[in-house]
């Protein structure tokens, strides 16, 4: 474990390094597959209806059914291969646009309408994907399907709570997911958010890395500037407007982010942040980014009312800002064709080693063995994605351009 200096230097006892010569460009990392991602608001599911989505270049259809139930599915027929996702729901099942044929909620196939009984039918539907709805969201597993009841849902124990009021975001980014982490965790380019913050200075208090995880605290002071009437009210300060010295609490932990913002004096955050970064395409030269901001409410349960457009409208700004940075990081990449990034802060080179200890390589025949947490080996080739569960079946991977 690295552990920071117990002083407050902000520095830590085994400093960040620069990762070993031998060792993958990050951003040719994906994400690892064995864990639960968002890939649609569950009110964009509607009942008896079907919703196009998207893992790392594996197109999804996603349906409710007329009871309730939402179902993943392969997004393509086993017959001619067009998306089931432009198909219809039938009751518990889908069917498929073109020929008719239906398929349940575990992919198999319910009935292929013009066969007669004794006509041969295809051995196998298309391959149904966990499920599971939480927080707002509809999470899938697109990793090995044996593990999916032994990996848990993230834990927000704020969302729902009396306390606080979510406000849900949701954003396609057009950069390596990993940007994004390293976005949120360094706090040094409050610069760029000047014309919204005024001049805050961020000091690192110190960070923890394990082998999954990085926190680190900062301590926020406002040092001068206009500051958006938005950030006031997030952070508590209430109608009087009165700056204080916040604590802020960031934490990678794989393959999810947590912020907390504690403002001076509180005992409980003002605000709390969940997120995911979603790969899309197979590439995963873009993500889709899904945030879950808790406010708490004042005690005046209206004063939050008149306050929220105010914030929508602050956090919205800041993601802008963030979201042009990165993407102008993910260009670079790409005219460049490499990582040329001089990177000194060490806990942005310990985040690094995080996301590349516990991603999957990306690119043709490369053996993933023990990578992530559930161990085992399986083969990332550049079309396809692992066979899983040991069903020796290949679940072959789309272009996500």
């Amino acid at each position: 474990m690295n552990q920071t200096d117990p002083a407050g230097s902000g520095e830590s006892r085994n400093q960040g390094r620069p990762a070993p010569e031998d060792a993958p460009d990050l951003r040719r990392v994906g994400a690892h597959p064995d864990f639960w991602y968002p890939v649609a608001l569950s009110r964009t599911v509607r009942r008896g209806r079907v919703v196009a989505a998207v893992f790392a270049g594996e197109r999804i259809a996603l349906f409710r059914t007329r009871g309730g139930v939402v179902h993943a599915l392969e997004d393509r027929c086993a017959h001619r291969q067009v998306p089931l996702s432009m198909g219809v729901v039938e009751g518990e099942t889908l069917r498929c646009c073109y020929h008719a044929w239906a398929y349940r909620g575990d992919g198999r196939i319910s009935q292929i309408p013009y066969l007669a009984k004794g006509d041969r039918r295809p051995p196998r539907g298309v391959r149904g994907y966990p499920v599971r709805e939480a927080y707002g969201l509809v999470f899938v597993f697109p990793g090995d399907p044996d593990k999916a009841a032994v990996t848990e849902l993230p834990d927000l124990p704020a969302y729902g709570s009396p306390r606080y009021r979510t406000m849900t975001f949701s954003r396609t980014v057009r950069c390596h997911y990993s940007f994004l982490h390293e976005n949120l965790l360094d706090m040094n380019h409050q610069f760029l958010h000047r014309g919204v913050v005024g001049t805050l200075h961020p000091q690192l208090l110190g960070h923890t890395t394990t082998p999954r995880s990085v926190e680190a605290r900062y301590l926020f002071t406002h040092a001068g500037g206009k500051r958006n009437r938005g950030a006031g009210l997030l952070a508590g300060e209430g109608l009087s407007g009165k700056d204080s010295a916040d604590v802020m609490t960031i934490r990678t932990e794989y393959p999810y982010q947590t912020l907390d913002l504690v403002p001076e004096g509180a005992h409980h955050p003002a605000f709390r942040l969940w997120a995911a970064y979603v790969p899309e395409d197979a590439e995963q030269r873009t993500c889709h980014a899904y945030g879950l901001l808790m406010i708490e409410k004042p005690r005046v349960a209206a004063a939050l009312h008149l306050a929220w457009p105010l914030i929508r409208r602050f956090t919205e700004r800041v993601f802008a800002e963030d979201r042009m940075a990165v993407e102008a990081e993910q260009r670079a990449w790409d005219e460049q064709g490499e990582d040329r990034n001089h990177e000194v802060f060490p806990l942005i080179l310990d985040v690094r080693s995080v996301l590349r200890g516990n991603g999957v390589p990306l690119g043709a025949g490369t053996p993933v063995c023990g990578a992530g947490p559930s161990g085992g080996c399986a083969t990332v080739t550049a079309g396809h994605r692992p066979a899983y569960g040991g069903t020796g079946v290949e679940f072959p991977a789309v272009d996500g351009n």
